[in-house]
């Protein structure tokens, strides 16, 4: 029996077949997240473009900065915010390595209004990436949105309220985010992250992720040994010895 080779196509298509059962690739490019819990469990490593990222939790404005300003803070270009609950602080912001002016607000009430407005910031050419908090938004919706962030290669963030986890949704990534108490065994600003939905397996537990970047995280520490300092001696000038020694 005369046996030929297989065309290079089908030779290598047992390496491109992802089984379930394993951490898939990313369809395309990714950008770290900055958490390395996170990147480790994220096809890719990190965060898709051109993929809709679906950021569910019980009340919108609390976590979301705290999730996704790494990865932003490393991005070039503007930042569009759809929708905000509340408006940015920019000094916090700043404090953090971010630049409060890359940020562009746009205040739109209505549901189609501010679904018009992300289409459209995904397809400005110089936008790096988009929030867009969208609580009544629908599959079909999600779906149209999904496309843009695609053609574009943009970051897309929706952030959705946490009873819309038993909804269906294109989206490629899907995470509910709650901060973890501190009886818990973390300090009680960490972040709790589920994966509910990612190219793999599902994630039986939850990844706790610190919620201050480690300078934020030696500054409050910093500022407690000094306030200790000061109850302990009475001095007046102990911060300033203290930040002297530091």
């Amino acid at each position: 029996m005369v046996t030929s080779p297989l065309p290079a196509s089908v030779a290598h298509l047992g390496e491109a077949v992802w089984r379930a059962d394993e951490l898939g690739c990313a369809a395309g490019a990714t950008v770290a997240s900055g958490h390395t819990a996170l990147d480790a469990q994220l096809p890719g490593g990190g965060w898709p473009v051109g993929a809709v990222v679906e950021v569910l939790q019980a009340q919108s404005g609390q976590n979301e900065w705290r999730l996704l300003l790494p990865a932003l803070r490393r991005s070039s270009g503007p930042v569009v915010l759809v929708g905000a609950p509340h408006v940015p602080f920019g000094p916090g912001l700043c404090a953090q390595g971010f630049e409060a002016q890359r940020l562009l607000w746009i205040r739109a009430g209505a549901p189609a209004a501010r679904l018009w407005a992300s289409e459209q910031a995904l397809r400005c050419a110089k936008v790096a990436a988009v929030l867009a908090w969208l609580p009544q938004v629908r599959a079909e919706q999600l779906r149209r949105l999904q496309m843009a962030a695609q053609e574009h290669s943009k970051l897309l963030f929706v952030m959705r309220p946490a009873q819309a986890i038993a909804e269906s949704s294109p989206a490629v990534l899907r995470l509910l985010v709650s901060s973890q108490s501190a009886g818990e065994g973390a300090p009680g600003d960490a972040l709790q992250l589920h994966i509910l939905k990612r190219r793999g397996p599902p994630l039986a537990q939850a990844l706790a992720l610190p919620a201050r970047s480690a300078r934020l995280g030696a500054l409050l520490a910093l500022r407690a040994k000094a306030e200790e300092v000061v109850r302990e001696t009475g001095g007046g000038d102990a911060l300033d010895r203290l930040a002297a020694a530091a």
